[in-house]
């Protein structure tokens, strides 16, 4: 027994040294985990990622703000990072950034600088240049000759007095003068599409010129690396020689063989498949291999493969997709925080220095805006949009920092010298933006479809003017017949197709028009030609796919799935549909909407809203509910709006904030489609049921029905509800409509109810919940009287009038009444209900604001939700409005349209 213990002691202490041998110790042995190993670099490593990944976040948040590339947060916090802030905290930089682990922070930050490299030239479409090769060949050479003749001026007085003499002149003039010409193409991109400057003259040049200029720059960089890689002129040119035959090679042979294998592997139709992918992959290396054996930086072998992966059907973009987030999240910043550990800002200590600095900064814009301002507007813009043109080129962002370090590990620059150009590209960066915003307002700015020389987009190609009368509606065709569709969703698509089905016009029946016996007998509405522009939103988020979708929008359009259905739904009923795309940051999608539809000259924007189908995660299926469980009950409202209450920021919820938002700065009439997902009365006809209060939106929304109806197979309830003061009995509603009594309505497409005690939290994002002005006796009587004209001419017309046949017979199929009730709201849904036990396809359309009107119904609506057990959040009934509200929540209808008119600026 003594020797089994002692074995089994012996194994036990062999294994516990062992595990310690080999792994060296551990946070639960007193061992630094921070502590830098040779043999084991990868804690600290991660240590230094998460410090740097967190800094470059935190200051990129505050700078978005004001509209700032992401790039200057990462040099920021690598400054920050470096000797010029945390450095100077005794033991920081020993702990977190030792010199020696510093190697290997180097080494993946160059590989995420090649990966970057390759999206760079992913990025970069030579068919832009192409297009443009006047305009932008003139802009790119005029940017890149003069600003490296100020560099190379300039070069001189900053090597007597900061550059060491074993350094060659000849290679620190280049690098200046590199520096100096470089445009940062990635981040002017993103500058282009946030300022919504793509689609404009000034755009289109800059965009062009960018490609121009980041190709020059970068075969100037090669030649600079070469030379001072080569020892001797002969090896250079030997170099250069070399580098160009291969850069031939892969932009000939090789890209037509990796069209080939796109094609062979099905990577263009369906995305780059595992193969393909593995190829491209193995090329980059292979390239940047290449380049760096002989002489030249590994950069420009994956920028070159980047060049020559195929653009056809969004292969570039797709491949950016797979790559870009690890690259942009991990890969960059480790790579501009070495930059910014290499700038030190505390060398820049005595007025000589800070006076060579600001003459940096000066020369290095001056060059840039005044070359590219003279060659635009000697190419015919004016002086405000070629100032602008200089201003955007000017951009030099992560860019001229790849320069720099290339530079710096060359030992051509020096650490001072360094800091001051990185100080420049910040500087000149940050001003980029601010200074073409009050360059170049919205107002000011002119689109055009390629070239500064066709006209503006300011109409629509084969629709009238913005001004023109026949916008408006008229007595030959009171209604409307110019219509943006918005998709941005796959969803939403049947919902927008459904509406846009409604709304369209039918032809004239045949046999109606063989019953007619005299010509004279015969009165009919002058049908306009009905024009549909389909428009595609894409939300730019901080991808540089996203920037690549927005620099191809025209190209893109033709390929995207969304605009194709809805080309074929055009195709199928004889409609003629033009399509658009859009890539926008999210808050200025409501902006996009609206321009989009006055640019058009459209008469009604159709949104369409499809509910989410998800339950309450908390309680899964609500039909499987136990009286236990029943202690949360569902909002109906989470169906179309989401819930914010646990920092939820559902699909729904986002959507609401985007129809918030059109609602408020369209200046067309809206109409918003809530499908609510119910099939149960598929096929047949529909009947239209319509609430009619009063106010500008129900004028409009009882027009809409009236031309709704005149497709035959269209019917409708239209009811003018009038209040009273006297009571009635509490709105009927059936025994087992309470999910508390662990049923729901059968017919219904939502349960009904949630706890009193549970509230929806939305805050209100600033729109305002109407556009109309605030009521006043004389608007509110001018709207009773419109009110009261617009009843009169449908529900009620001169039997003396001449009517045209087709709106005869559209208003035979409307039923016209009045009610008079002290609760208008529950007699609505009390009628709402009684005809869906009729038709089971119902469609209720409602005004969406009762501004202007005489009563308000928040107080009705308030004892409903009560009655319903159910709280409806403030941006709900903002949103909609009050009466769709109460159908929303009663669930009366398979569909919804809520109508928002425009008001007119007099």
């Amino acid at each position: 027994m003594p020797v089994l213990s002692e074995a089994t002691i012996k194994l036990f202490k062999t294994l516990t040294d062992r595990a310690v041998a080999e792994g060296e110790g551990g946070l639960l042995t007193g061992t630094d985990p921070s502590a830098f190993n040779t043999t084991d670099p990868l804690r600290l490593w991660i240590i230094q990622v998460g410090v740097i990944i967190m800094m470059a976040q935190l200051l990129s948040l505050g700078l978005a703000r004001i509209r700032q590339p992401k790039v200057i947060a990462e040099v920021l916090g690598g400054i920050l990072l470096g000797p010029t802030a945390l450095g100077r905290i005794p033991g920081f930089t020993e702990h977190v950034f030792p010199s020696e682990s510093l190697p290997y922070l180097s080494l993946v930050a160059n590989i995420g600088l090649c990966l970057f490299l390759f999206l760079v030239g992913l990025e970069i479409d030579t068919s832009v240049v192409k297009r443009n090769a006047r305009l932008s060949i003139i802009v790119s050479l005029a940017g890149i000759a003069l600003p490296f003749a100020l560099g190379s001026g300039l070069s001189v007085p900053l090597y007597h007095h900061f550059v060491d003499p074993s350094v060659h002149f000849t290679y620190f003039m280049l690098f200046t003068g590199v520096a100096y010409s470089i445009t940062a193409f990635p981040v002017l991109c993103r500058i282009l599409t946030e300022l919504k400057l793509l689609d404009t003259t000034v755009g289109i040049v800059v965009l062009s010129a960018g490609v121009g200029n980041d190709v020059v720059g970068w075969s100037l960089l090669a030649l600079s690396v070469a030379l001072v890689n080569a020892g001797s002129g002969l090896t250079a040119l030997w170099i250069l020689f070399v580098c160009i035959a291969f850069a031939i090679f892969l932009l000939w042979p090789v890209k037509r063989v990796m069209l080939w294998l796109a094609r062979k592997t099905g990577s263009i139709e369906n995305g780059p498949t595992m193969s393909y992918m593995t190829v491209v992959i193995l090329l980059l290396w292979g390239a940047a291999f290449f380049t760096d054996a002989i002489g030249v930086n590994a950069i420009f072998g994956a920028f070159l493969v980047g060049i020559i992966v195929p653009r056809e059907g969004g292969l570039a973009i797709t491949l950016t997709e797979k790559l870009e987030d690890m690259v942009s999240i991990v890969f960059l910043p480790l790579y501009f925080t070495l930059s910014g550990l290499n700038t030190n800002l505390g060398l820049l200590d005595n007025g000589l220095t800070w006076a060579f600095t600001i003459a940096i900064i000066c020369l290095s814009f001056s060059g840039k805006f005044g070359g590219c301002t003279l060659a635009a507007r000697l190419s015919g813009f004016g002086w405000r949009e070629a100032s602008t043109i200089g201003s955007l080129m000017s951009c030099k962002g992560l860019v001229e920092l790849i320069v720099l370090n290339v530079g710096l590990e060359a030992g051509i620059l020096s650490p001072r010298v360094f800091s001051m150009f990185v100080l420049e590209a910040l500087t000149l960066t940050f001003l980029t933006t601010p200074l073409v915003s009050a360059l170049y307002p919205p107002e000011l700015r002119v689109r055009a479809s390629d070239l500064p020389g066709k006209r503006p987009v300011t109409r629509d190609e084969d629709g009238p003017d913005r001004e023109s009368p026949l916008l408006a509606a008229n007595d030959d065709w009171p209604w409307r017949y110019r219509f943006t569709v918005v998709l941005d969703k796959l969803e939403h698509v049947p919902g927008v197709l459904a509406l846009t089905q409604l709304v369209l016009p039918k032809p004239p029946d045949p046999s109606a028009a063989m019953s007619v016996t005299s010509a004279a007998e015969t009165i009919d509405l002058k049908k306009p030609e009905v024009v549909v522009n389909a428009l595609r939103l894409i939300e730019l988020s901080d991808r540089t796919s996203a920037v690549m979708k927005s620099s191809v929008a025209d190209t893109l359009k033709d390929t995207d799935p969304l605009l194709g259905i809805f080309r074929m739904f055009g195709e199928l009923n004889d409609l003629p549909v033009s399509t658009s795309l859009s890539v926008v940051p999210y808050e200025d999608l409501p902006h996009s909407v609206a321009d989009h539809a006055a640019r058009h000259a459209s008469q009604l924007i159709l949104l369409p809203w499809l509910p989410s189908t998800s339950q309450n995660p908390m309680e899964g299926d609500l039909t499987n509910l136990t009286p236990k469980a029943s202690k949360y009950e569902y909002n109906p409202f989470e169906a179309f709006f989401g819930s914010l209450s646990k920092g939820d920021k559902s699909g729904s919820t986002t959507h609401s904030q985007f129809v918030r938002g059109v609602f408020a700065q369209s200046k067309s009439d809206v109409a918003l489609f809530i499908d609510t997902g119910d099939r149960s009365g598929a096929g047949g006809s529909h009947h239209v049921f319509l609430p009619f209060f009063g106010g500008p939106d129900d004028r409009l929304a009882l027009e809409f029905v009236v031309q709704l109806c005149l497709n035959p197979k269209m019917t409708a309830t239209i009811v003018r509800y009038i209040k009273r003061d006297a009571e009635v009995p509490p709105l009927e509603r059936p025994e087992n409509a309470y999910l508390g009594d662990m049923a729901q309505v059968p017919s219904l497409p939502f349960p009904l109810a949630t706890p009193k005690d549970h509230t929806i939290g939305i805050q209100s994002i600033g729109f305002a919940d109407t556009v109309y002005a605030p009521q006043s006796t004389q608007t509110r009587l001018q709207s009773e009287t419109a009110d009261s004209v617009t009843w009169s001419r449908y529900a009620l017309p001169n039997p003396g009038a001449d009517i045209p046949n087709s709106l005869r017979a559209a208003l035979s199929r409307i039923e016209f009444s009045d009610f008079s009730t002290p609760t208008p709201l529950r007699a609505a849904i009390q009628r709402a209900s009684a005809i869906r036990a009729v038709h089971r396809r119902l469609l209720i359309v409602a005004g969406r604001s009762r501004r202007l009107a005489t009563e308000s119904h928040h107080r009705e609506l308030k004892e409903i939700f009560e009655e319903y057990r159910t709280t409806g959040p403030e941006l709900v009934t903002r949103t909609i409005g009050d009466v769709a509200s109460s159908m929303v929540i009663s669930s009366s209808a398979s569909a919804l349209v809520v109508l928002q008119a425009v008001i007119p600026l007099e």
